[in-house]
């Protein structure tokens, strides 16, 4: 195997024979041959559109497939085995249709045309063969650029998912997917080329989380800052992981009545802000982090646990008995819920002994959405004018292990009390609970919400430049990042098709990226590393 898609990949060059992140090789292989085999489906998806054939079983699976091969989403083996399986059978449907509408259907590319082995050796076998390093006489850039794309792609296609479990699509988004992934296979593409794609795939990102933001909202409602507790009350009780609202909506429709608190845990916290979601009274509050302190805190829940996306690390075998899974997320000897029936991880809840007594920690406030920012904006306005407000931090991103994160924390410490710290994402849990003050009534820590409302940032941050009559890199805003997986790749995407320039990225940078390529980023956008809190404050505030 190698792998070298998310932030924490061995000795910042390559997990070669298990993932740090806990995947086996196995599964690696598998994950490598499945988005080869879905490139060869996008050729005839492409050739599809041009003949009038669009299948929304493919463009479902597509991205479905994608996002199964997130860090940290999907290690069950036997679950890649069938979606190889189903690729195939979908391809050979799609080609079908594509030939009988008049389209071409006689690609020579391999991908196109394998078929797959009837054992999981063979299939893993197969799958060494097309992973990051195929073909390996590819040009180091082509390849860095080939896989920027393709990381990307996998958080548009997780964004994406997210949206259509809701009822949301777009047909561009879908599309720009087929396109992206069948020029992959294209030997021909210059670097220009490419980078013309991962711009256009920011772009695409951007509509993806917009697309999101209107599923979710619109389900229910525009989030407004809302407390969350954030100590435990007496009683039974089932943790909540992820992303999905709509698995919240259903376990929180299931569990009503039966005398079950639900708790939030990761990127559930946001979800209080929620109108549709807060109105539950077992809707108690949040517990835990989401990385730094995971594995404790799973084992010290005296309650049944619900994953839902994949902001956690591998299960322990100290708690496997009482996480279940839904959608795209398996592990194995880990029980899969597909049917959104949430009796086993209730009944789980009910032989459990809950926690003994309600305790007080305080609450975080979440919410500060675009709409509940810009409700306020006059006031931001007249802060930056009378000087009250020097600058704005987006400080957020994803979580992860390793030390170096702790920068994130002593950031937001260290940063002068008269700037305000926008956050999102699960790095926010680095600082979340921090008691920063106010200005003017202005929270100087105001959480945005998931990874996917960046959407959100954006639109405060081009609300603001429009209301300052400047361009957003004029602003008094600077962007401190963390990144860990592909969805986050698909952010920054979306943010240099932005123009947004002075990004300053961590723990470390991608190894995927080239030298040549990140000169290119450096010499364009004046990305670069953090450094020390201290030193980026003095850089940016002087």
């Amino acid at each position: 195997m190698f792998c070298f898609q998310c932030e924490q990949t061995a000795k910042g060059e390559g997990c070669t024979k298990a993932g740090v992140c806990g995947k086996p090789h196995e599964v690696a292989e598998l994950q490598d041959l499945l988005i080869w085999m879905v490139k060869g489906l996008s050729l005839y998806a492409v050739e599809g559109r041009k003949v009038g054939v669009v299948d929304e079983k493919v463009d479902r699976f597509t991205a479905e497939a994608f996002f199964s091969t997130l860090t940290n989403v999907d290690f069950d083996p036997d679950r890649f085995v069938k979606l190889i399986s189903q690729c195939a059978a979908l391809r050979e449907e799609l080609k079908g249709r594509v030939k009988e509408a008049g389209g071409k259907v006689d690609f020579t590319e391999e991908a196109a045309n394998y078929m797959p082995p009837q054992t999981q050796d063979a299939l893993i076998a197969d799958g060494e063969k097309v992973g990051v390093k195929y073909p390996e006489d590819l040009n180091e850039d082509i390849r860095s650029l080939r896989e920027l794309l393709t990381y990307g792609i996998k958080g548009i296609a997780a964004y994406a998912d997210h949206a259509r479990i809701l009822g949301k699509t777009d047909e561009t988004i879908d599309a720009f997917i087929h396109e992206a992934m069948a020029k992959t296979l294209d030997a021909g593409l210059t670097a220009d080329d490419y980078v013309n794609l991962v711009m256009k795939a920011g772009e695409i990102n951007l509509r993806t989380m917009e697309l999101l933001y209107e599923a979710n909202s619109g389900a229910y409602g525009k989030p407004v800052p809302t407390k969350a507790p954030l100590g435990p009350k007496k009683g039974k009780a089932i943790l909540i992981s992820g992303h999905d609202l709509k698995d919240l909506d259903l376990l929180l429709q299931q569990t009503e009545g039966k005398g079950i608190n639900i708790y939030t845990h990761g990127e559930m916290l946001p979800t209080h802000g929620y109108p549709e979601l807060k109105k539950y009274d077992h809707f108690h509050g949040h517990y835990g982090t989401a990385w730094q302190n995971q594995s404790r805190e799973f084992d010290e829940f005296p309650g049944a646990i619900l994953m839902t996306t994949n902001c956690i690390q591998r299960p322990r075998s100290s708690y496997k008995d009482r996480i279940f899974t839904t959608g795209l997320v398996g592990w194995p000897d880990v029980t899969h819920l597909p049917d959104k029936d949430f009796t086993p991880v209730i009944e789980k809840a009910l032989e459990m002994e809950g926690f003994p007594e309600d305790v007080d920690k305080g609450h975080v406030t979440v919410g500060f959405g675009h709409d509940a920012v810009l409700g306020v904006a006059d006031k931001v306005i007249e802060g930056v004018k009378n000087k009250a407000i020097r600058h704005f931090f987006l400080v957020g991103g994803c979580d992860g292990a390793k030390p170096g994160r702790s920068y994130y924390t002593e950031f937001a410490e260290k940063a002068p009390k008269d700037t305000v710290i926008l956050t999102l994402a699960c790095g926010k849990f680095r600082f979340f609970d921090k008691d920063l003050g106010d200005i003017g009534g202005i929270p100087r820590l105001l959480d945005v919400g998931q990874c996917n409302d960046a959407y959100s940032a954006v639109k405060i941050a081009t609300a603001l430049a429009d209301a300052f009559d400047c361009g957003v890199n004029d602003l008094p805003l600077s962007m401190i990042l963390s990144w860990y997986e592909q969805k986050a790749c698909a952010i920054l995407l979306s943010l240099l098709y932005l123009g947004i320039k002075d990004i300053r990225l961590g723990p470390s940078l991608p190894a995927f990226i080239s030298p040549n390529i990140l000169q290119v980023l450096v010499d364009k956008f004046d990305i670069k590393p953090i450094s020390t809190p201290d030193e980026d404050l003095k850089a940016i505030l002087g």
